[in-house]
């Protein structure tokens, strides 16, 4: 007797008059939440990704990953992808013509609802918030820059929004991208297994996570606290919610402040 295999959900089946090399090698799940990046460098994904629990969601056909390799759309024998800038200056520009080209062709295998991003650091910074609206999409389409970043008539043309990761600037946006997928797809039903894991950590509730214990219940002299060790589960639950004031209080003032206004009592 043999075991059944196991479902990933139904397979969507597309004919194209795309060159094969430019073609996912890989049929698409339909209806299953998907991340495309275009990308120089496609071979950096997975990446981490792949690995702990996005990698095993990944393997399950709980989220799906698709890459479009930009070099696939450059121009010429040696298939260029930037230019000088207009009006000089230093580095590259990705050109108009090459993006354009690659979008359309990644839009096009694009089903239902999800954002067009470029990853920048002069957007809007990336939080919990947009991690969890992109995981009530259908998925997301990240443009991960290089050199000196894209002609902006192209983030004109298509309307792309940009979201950095953080006040720093990166070589490109791929680790970016990782790490944005990455704090997405953790928040998609069934991948962690755990509601209220997610409910309690960072950021979820507008506060910083309380402190974590575990055995032993003594290490170099320092012990765990009493209340933790107490069973009394109303106990432990106020004074964790007290501790993530506390250290949202003192270490990121501007949550808050944040979170104050919508629970005046606090203020």
């Amino acid at each position: 007797m043999t075991d059944t295999p196991k479902s990933h959900g139904r397979k969507s089946i597309k004919l194209s008059v795309t060159p094969r090399q430019l073609m996912t090698p890989s049929p698409t799940l339909a209806g299953v939440w998907t991340a495309r990046i275009i990308t120089l460098f496609p071979q950096a994904f997975p990446g981490v990704l792949g690995e702990s629990l996005t990698g095993k969601a990944l393997k399950d056909g709980k989220w799906q990953l698709e890459t479009t390799d930009l070099r696939d759309f450059g121009i010429g024998k040696h298939r260029n992808v930037d230019d000088t800038p207009a009006g000089g200056g230093a580095g590259m520009v990705l050109r108009a013509d090459v993006l354009g080209n690659a979008i359309d062709h990644t839009l096009r295998r694009a089903r239902g609802n999800g954002p067009l991003i470029y990853l920048s650091p002069r957007g809007r910074r990336f939080d919990q918030a947009m991690a969890r609206d992109w995981s009530g999409r259908d998925g997301v389409t990240l443009l991960c820059g290089r050199f000196e970043g894209v002609d902006q008539r192209v983030l004109d043309h298509y309307g792309i929004e940009e979201v950095s990761l953080g006040d720093f600037v990166l070589t490109g946006g791929e680790i970016a991208a990782q790490a944005m997928i990455d704090a997405t797809v953790r928040l998609l039903p069934s991948v962690l297994g755990n509601a209220e894991s997610i409910e309690e950590e960072s950021h979820s509730n507008g506060l910083l996570e309380h402190p974590q214990y575990t055995r032993p219940a003594e290490w170099n002299g320092l012990e765990i606290p009493d209340v933790l060790m107490s069973g009394h589960h109303g106990k432990i639950e106020d004074w964790r919610h007290e501790m993530s004031e506390k250290l949202t209080q003192q270490r990121r003032p501007d949550m808050w402040d944040a979170y104050c206004k919508k629970h005046p009592e606090k203020g």
